[in-house]
């Protein structure tokens, strides 16, 4: 279904935002916009902003079938590193895909900037846009050298989640729109991430936030996990949209925990409707389930998802960096 735009100047003002906070776009450079069929007026906004910005933009735009498993993207590898920057705008996020790590390894830069919200709103117009990517990353920037540096997170919730993940030799990385350096992707979602240990999750997580593209969390879930793997999926209605929907992707790989992620957009609000802002939200963690291999991890399976969940309590080798979702001091 194609978004609705209530305001084409702030849609405009936002996506100027982009070109210009976090692409850091320089005068001349091909920014090649990567959408799909539920977005085209978006585009037309983008390349608008980006004739005011004196910036070429490239516009494609693709059939929605095969994007979330990514083979409609692997077609393009070849060519998407002919630019400098690549935004991949479609509806569903491929960042994870080989095609997104060839482009980088030839120098391109690539911003993750999927348009998926729940309501048909433009992300355009949401609020979390405006965040500062040099704050998050100063936000962000000591718990990602507490991780790196650590073998063992584990989170805590007062709802009941328990749960430990390995990461001795994973590097913690640091989203925050900024996409300004060759070869380095770049992710609309604003948070401190870590491609766990994919064999090494184990507990449990009463998850309370969003299930991704599938919306709000009406009513707590339990994710049981052992080994790596989501095992057990309890709880009522919004557990049962769960199970379906994992079992839609065909493949066991999807169950697989491949991701610990933090939150770190103040301006963010976790109400289910753009995924991508769920996830960013400060006070939450995520969990990515599939493939990884864009973010330093080894796992690949036919997509990528994310489950919010409130008010964290984290340890790292056993000291608080988290409490209740705000950052220790």
């Amino acid at each position: 279904m194609a978004v609705i735009i209530k305001n084409d100047e702030k849609a405009l003002a936002g996506a100027r935002c982009i070109i210009q906070n976090w692409i850091e776009a320089k005068k001349n450079e091909v920014l090649h916009f990567i959408t799909d069929e539920n977005h085209i007026k978006e585009a037309d906004i983008f390349e608008l902003a980006a004739f005011e910005c004196g910036v070429v933009p490239k516009i494609t735009i693709l059939s929605s079938d095969g994007i979330q498993s990514g083979e409609v993207i692997e077609k393009m590898k070849g060519t998407m590193y002919y630019s400098d920057v690549i935004i991949g705008a479609t509806h569903y996020s491929f960042i994870t895909t080989e095609a997104v790590d060839y482009a980088l390894k030839k120098g391109s830069r690539f911003l993750s900037f999927p348009m998926h919200t729940n309501d048909n709103s433009s992300i355009f117009e949401r609020e979390f846009i405006r965040m500062s990517p040099k704050v998050a990353k100063s936000m962000g920037k000591p718990l990602a050298e507490k991780i790196t540096k650590a073998d063992r997170v584990v989170v805590k919730t007062k709802k009941g989640t328990n749960v430990a993940f390995g990461i001795a030799g994973r590097r913690a990385g640091i989203f925050a729109g900024s996409c300004t350096k060759k070869g380095k992707v770049a992710s609309s979602s604003f948070e401190v991430y870590v491609p766990i240990i994919e064999t090494m999750t184990n507990g449990v997580v009463i998850a309370d936030g969003s299930l991704g593209y599938l919306g709000a969390i009406k009513s707590p879930i339990e994710l049981v996990f052992e080994a790596g793997y989501l095992v057990e999926i309890n709880g009522k209605e919004d557990a049962l949209r769960l199970k379906k929907y994992m079992e839609s992707f065909g493949d066991k790989e999807i169950y697989c925990a491949a991701e610990l992620g933090i939150g770190l957009n103040t301006k963010s609000k976790c109400e289910g409707i753009c995924y991508i802002e769920d996830e960013s939200t400060y006070k939450t963690f995520h969990i990515g389930f599939g493939r990884n291999i864009a973010l330093g991890g080894n796992h690949e399976a036919r997509g990528h998802f994310d489950i919010v969940t409130h008010e964290p309590d984290i340890f790292v080798d056993d000291i608080m960096v988290m409490q209740e979702g705000e950052i220790a001091k």
